[in-house]
C-alpha cells in the first residue's frame, strides 16, 4: 500500500494483515556527485513502486527517506533508529529500507531492520519498455529476498 489517502483508507481496514513496512533511502548531493546521487534516487524510487505493487496488502511503502550525503553517519543512524522505534511500537514485524547509497553498508549492522542495497542502475540511457523489464527483474530478486525474510521470522 501506498502512503496516500486512498491506500491508507485500506490500510486502516486491514491493518493486522500488513506487518511489514520498507522505507526507500534517498540521498541528495548537489556537489560533484549530484548526478549519481540523482540516479540513485530514480532508480529506487521506481523499483519502490514496484516493489509496492508485488506486496499490496502485505506491505506499507513509506514515502521516502530524503537525507543530505553529507550527513553525518551519527546522525543519520540516530534518525533510522527513532523512525524503527515508532514502527516497532506500531505492530510492524518486518522494516526495511531500500536504498543504493553503499554507505548505509557501513551502519547497516546498527538498525534493527534490513538493509537492502541495490546498485543503481543508469535508467537515463535506457528506452521505457526495456526500463520496465529491467525493474521488474530486480523486483523478482526483492521478491525472493522478502519471502526469506518473512520465512526466517515466522
Amino acid at each position: 500500500m501506498k502512503w496516500n489517502s486512498q491506500d491508507i483508507g485500506m490500510f486502516i481496514k486491514s491493518k493486522e494483515y500488513v506487518d511489514t513496512v520498507a522505507i526507500p533511502l534517498l540521498p541528495v548531493s548537489l556537489g560533484d556527485d549530484i548526478k549519481q546521487t540523482a540516479a540513485m534516487s530514480e532508480f529506487i524510487t521506481l523499483l519502490s513502486v514496484q516493489l509496492e505493487r508485488q506486496f499490496r496488502g502485505r506491505l506499507l511503502m513509506l514515502p521516502g527517506y530524503t537525507y543530505l550525503k553529507s550527513t553525518n553517519e551519527d546522525k543519520l543512524v540516530s534518525d533510522i533508529r527513532a523512525w524503527e522505534s515508532e514502527l516497532f511500537a506500531k505492530e510492524f514485524k518486518h522494516v526495511f529500507y531500500i536504498t543504493s547509497d553503499s554507505g548505509w553498508k557501513a551502519v547497516e549492522s546498527e538498525l534493527e531492520g534490513d538493509l537492502i542495497w541495490m546498485p543503481s542502475l543508469p535508467l537515463e540511457h535506457i528506452e521505457e519498455s526495456s526500463r520496465a523489464s529491467i525493474l521488474d527483474d530486480q523486483v523478482k530478486q526483492l521478491l525472493t529476498l522478502f519471502m526469506q525474510k518473512w520465512q526466517s521470522a515466522d
